[in-house]
């Protein structure tokens, strides 16, 4: 009988121990970059490499796009690796886990250098295309994610070879590994892609007019908020000046900052991000999937094909945001008296905490342990995930979180309505800056999910914060 109990407690702890291991799992990517088009894609491989010892980078590929037709540059892909190889040894002193510079070395690949479709096809296969197809067909149960900061011919030509060479099943099969998300559309492959493999995960802003797109919340000053975290003098401090050769590798501004960043930001393991739900929102933005209205998709000057989508595709979505701000005197913040609304607000509202998050990457290139700030812990005192009845209190507590540093530290507990579909606010019933903050189940004739975040900021320099997301089943009476 005692055999009998230590088997079933065995089999009950099994799944929520393989659950914790998935969601433990780095996310594995293949990076396709235009690089040399214009600097950004050199300063998102710098913030990259920065954080590849919790993104497991599988191949970083140089491509053409709509403004770099003719040519790939993976010696300039080699030149950042090169200046990240020789903070790597300090880095080391903050985390373990970050690769060897031969390791990262060995995955540059090229594309052709072929704008687009031209360059798919019978006889079009690629160091790159190549390169895609052995890592999918790895013994490897992860998806295998595609930014793409540039054009995406070389995934066309992937899939075009997989479609050719292996029997459906399989191709199915490879397929539903992939998770693409591409920077606009910047040749005229990716309407193709979308057109020909329905069922492939694809993130995008469809088009070629990049303010009509997500990930431009990046960049975009925006009126209202503090945007000094995007400013020519904050990047020379915190990021290119006196933070050893990684930092003054990265490149001044010409067109936009970062534009490529937004397409990884979402697989970087901070509590909040959990890229197989694009729809839930963190650090790379928010997305719904649909049908977008072609008759609102605008040209924006480039030579891309621009066609109606004929298939739902994750793309942009709207949030409705206060924002916390400071308080001088008694609560140690109120919400603001301003509101946004918009798509880029799902990924600037996160914008000060990932660029406090990168600058004090940064420092630990030139900086020792003690000298550098390191992510405070949140930690709950309930699971991340728990059933309530329509107008039962809902009590959220993170009593046990800490600092590794031995910061101080803040709590910001807040509902995400945008992320359940409960899409109503549901306030916090008293103070939402202490460790336990309490909710009221609103009344429901239907089962709805409701998303709380806990933010956890230390006030170390610069800040940093984690996050934890509880999702809350709502049930009727």
């Amino acid at each position: 009988m005692k055999n009998v109990l230590i088997l079933l407690a065995i089999l009950t702890i099994i799944p929520f121990l393989t659950a914790s291991a998935r969601s433990n799992q780095k996310h594995r990517v293949i990076i396709l970059t235009d690089i040399e088009n214009e600097p950004d894609d050199t300063q998102s491989l710098i913030r990259l490499l920065l954080y590849s010892n919790e993104i497991d980078i599988k191949g970083i590929v140089a491509t053409t796009s709509c403004w770099h037709q003719n040519m790939v540059n993976p010696e300039s892909i080699k030149k950042v690796i090169n200046a990240y190889g020789k903070v790597h040894p300090n880095l080391l002193k903050h985390e373990a886990g970050f690769p060897d510079e031969k390791i990262l070395l060995a995955l540059v690949k090229q594309g052709l250098p072929k704008y687009g479709m031209t360059g798919v096809g019978e006889g079009m296969d690629s160091e790159g295309s190549d390169w895609l197809i052995k890592v999918l067909e790895e013994d490897d149960d992860r998806p295998l994610w595609i930014p793409t900061w540039g054009g995406v011919n070389t995934l066309a030509q992937a899939l075009y070879k997989i479609d050719k060479t292996k029997s459906k099943k399989e191709a199915n099969r490879l397929i539903s590994k992939l998770r693409v998300y591409t920077i606009s559309d910047q040749d005229d492959s990716g309407i193709w892609i979308r057109n020909n493999f329905p069922g492939l995960f694809y993130i995008v802003s469809p088009g070629d007019n990049y303010g009509d797109a997500t990930w431009t919340g990046i960049n975009s000053v925006v009126q209202g908020i503090d945007n000094e975290k995007i400013s020519t003098k904050w990047l020379v401090q915190n990021i290119q000046q006196d933070h050893g050769p990684l930092g003054a590798s990265y490149p001044d501004v010409a067109w936009g900052m970062e534009g490529d960043t937004p397409s990884f930001l979402s697989l970087i393991p901070n509590g909040l991000n959990n890229p197989e739900h694009p729809d839930w929102g963190g650090w790379g933005g928010r997305y719904e999937l649909y049908l977008p209205d072609f008759s609102k998709t605008r040209k924006g000057g480039s030579v891309v094909e621009i066609a109606p989508e004929t298939r739902k595709i994750w793309t942009n979505a709207i949030d409705s945001l206060i924002k916390y701000i400071p308080s001088d005197y008694g609560r140690a913040v109120q919400p603001d008296k301003k509101s946004f609304k918009g798509f880029k607000e799902t990924l600037w509202r996160w914008r000060d905490e990932f660029q406090n998050d990168f600058a004090a990457r940064m420092d630990w290139c030139t900086l020792s342990y003690e000298e550098a700030n390191h992510p405070p812990v949140p930690v709950l005192s309930h699971p991340e995930q728990f059933n309530v009845k329509s107008g039962e209190w809902i009590n959220l507590d993170a009593f046990d979180s800490y600092d590794p540093d031995g910061d101080s530290f803040s709590f910001l507990w807040f509902n995400y309505p945008e992320a359940g579909t409960y899409n109503k606010l549901i306030p916090v019933n008293g103070a939402e800056n202490v460790h336990n903050a309490g909710f009221t189940a609103p009344e429901v004739d239907e089962e709805k999910t409701a998303h709380f975040i806990l933010k956890l900021t230390d006030k170390g320099t610069p800040a940093l914060s984690r996050y934890k997301r509880i999702i809350v089943t709502i049930l009727p009476k």
